[in-house]
């Protein structure tokens, strides 16, 4: 059985107006995982990833390059234990 994890990330950048989120929510369906994201009011993108632990792994590998039009500086992840209370992945507002 795979082991599961939960990842909270704010990365930062040019990472507003340049698809993002639909991107991301995009990719995090090709990979199975759950979760959301959405912008910050500070011009950030914040986002919650839930599920196998290599493919939240490999969501966060793509975060830190995002969508071709995107810069990202940073991204900060902090870890957290796996609940599995969501769903499906989806843009939050």
């Amino acid at each position: 059985m795979e082991e599961k994890t939960r990842a909270h990330l704010l990365i930062s950048g040019r990472v507003q107006g340049v698809c993002f989120r639909m991107e991301a929510e995009q990719e995090a369906t090709r990979l199975g995982i759950v979760g959301w994201v959405r912008n910050t009011p500070e011009g950030k993108v914040e986002a919650l990833f839930e599920g196998d632990s290599e493919k939240v792994e490999q969501m966060i590998q793509w975060c830190h390059k995002g969508p071709a039009q995107a810069r990202v500086g940073a991204v900060k992840v902090q870890r957290e234990p796996y609940r599995g209370n969501i769903a499906d992945f989806r843009i939050a507002r």
